[in-house]
C-alpha cells in the first residue's frame, strides 16, 4: 500500500475523534465521498495501520489496575524481552524504547498486591532483564481515547466530539466500581474485536435484540465503561517522534502540572504514579526537531518539576492489548 495521504490522515483522525462516527459525517467533514471514505479506511484496515476497538475501563469496572513497568536488558536482548512481554496477557502496551531503559510496559494486575507476583515472582523477560521498575498508576489524566492529532479543524472537531468526556474519576470520584452482567461482558468482547460493529450485526454476535444492543453499548459509554480507541501509529498522522515522558514533580504541585501538561496538544496519554517519577505521559511530536523545544519551554513551564526523563519509541508491539503491525510477523 502507498503511503497515507492526506485524505487517509483526515479520515483516521476523524475517527481518532470519534471511532464510531457514521461514513456519512466523517465524508462530509474531510471533503470526499462516502464510497471513497469507506474504501480508503478498507484499505488502511487491510494493512494494518488502522482499526478501531471498543476497550473497557478496568478501574471503572473494578477488572483491574494498572501499572507502568521500565525495564533495563542484557545487551542484545532487549527485542526478545519485548516479545516476551507483549506475550503476557496482562500486557496492555509494550514498547522499545531508548535512554534510560530499554523496554516500557503497561500491565493490567487483578490487585495491586500482584505486582509482586509478577514483577519479582515471575520476572517478565527472565534473566535478560538487569534491571526493572513499577509505578502504579494513581490518577489519569488523559487517555489516548482523548487525543486530538490536530489534523480536521476546529468546526469539524466539535462536529465529531461534543464534548470530551472528562476521565472517570473526575465523574465518579467516590463511585463504586460498575459490575459488568454476562451481556455486558459480550457486548465488550464483541466490540474488542470491531469496534465499528453495527447494532444488528452486534445483536446477532451476543443474541439480543438490535434495540438491547443499542441500549447497552450507550449505557456502557455513559457509565464510563466503555471507550473506543482508534488504533494507528502515530506516522500515519504525520508525526514523526512518540516518547514516553517521565517527570518527578514536587508532591503539592503535581495536580497543577498534570492537569497544564493534560493540555497540551502532543500529549496522548498522561497519569500520576508511584515510585521514582509521580508523572508519566506519551508524546507525538511532528518533528525530531521539536523535542528540544518541547523539553525546555513546555515542559520546563511545568510547577515544580525536579527531574525529567525521555525514552523515545523505538518500536511499539502492543497498544490496547493489541499487537501492532510491528509485532505481526
Amino acid at each position: 500500500m502507498q503511503e497515507p495521504d492526506e485524505l487517509d490522515r483526515a479520515i483516521v483522525a476523524a475517527l481518532q475523534l470519534n471511532g464510531r462516527a457514521p461514513w456519512s459525517l466523517i465524508a462530509r467533514l474531510v471533503g470526499a465521498s462516502e464510497s471513497t471514505v469507506v474504501r480508503r479506511a478498507a484499505l488502511l484496515g487491510e494493512s494494518g495501520r488502522l482499526r478501531v476497538i471498543g476497550v473497557v475501563d478496568v478501574l471503572r469496572c473494578g477488572l483491574g489496575v494498572p501499572v507502568l513497568s521500565r525495564f533495563r536488558c542484557r545487551p542484545g536482548t532487549t527485542y526478545e524481552v519485548a516479545a516476551s512481554l507483549a506475550e503476557r496477557p496482562q500486557a496492555r502496551f509494550v514498547s522499545v524504547v531508548s535512554g534510560s531503559a530499554d523496554c516500557v510496559a503497561e500491565f493490567v494486575v487483578p490487585t495491586h498486591a500482584e505486582i509482586g507476583r509478577l514483577m519479582v515472582a515471575d520476572v517478565p523477560g527472565g534473566d535478560r532483564v538487569t534491571e526493572s521498575e513499577t509505578h502504579a498508576v494513581i490518577r489519569t489524566f488523559v487517555s489516548n481515547h482523548d487525543w486530538n492529532p490536530g489534523v480536521l479543524g476546529e468546526r469539524a472537531t466539535a462536529e465529531l466530539r461534543d464534548a470530551a468526556e472528562p476521565p472517570f474519576e473526575d465523574r465518579f470520584p467516590q463511585g463504586a466500581p460498575e459490575r459488568l452482567d454476562e451481556l455486558e461482558h459480550a457486548v465488550v468482547r464483541a466490540l474488542g474485536e470491531d469496534g465499528r460493529m453495527p447494532y444488528k450485526a452486534l445483536a446477532k454476535v451476543v443474541g439480543s435484540s438490535e434495540s438491547t444492543a443499542k441500549r447497552r453499548v450507550e449505557s456502557l459509554v455513559r457509565r464510563g465503561c466503555l471507550r473506543f480507541r482508534t488504533l494507528a501509529e502515530p506516522e500515519v498522522l504525520g508525526f514523526a517522534v512518540e516518547f514516553m515522558l517521565w517527570l518527578e514533580v514536587e508532591p503539592g504541585l503535581l495536580e497543577r502540572a498534570g492537569q497544564q501538561l493534560a493540555g497540551h496538544p502532543a500529549t496522548r496519554y498522561l497519569s500520576a504514579t508511584t515510585g521514582r517519577f509521580n508523572l508519566a505521559g506519551q508524546v507525538a511530536l511532528r518533528h525530531y526537531g521539536d523535542l528540544f523545544r518541547y523539553l525546555t519551554d513546555d515542559v520546563g513551564s511545568l510547577p515544580g518539576v525536579r527531574a525529567a526523563d525521555v525514552t523515545l519509541q523505538l518500536t511499539t508491539l502492543k497498544r490496547a492489548w493489541v499487537p501492532t503491525p510491528a509485532a505481526r510477523p
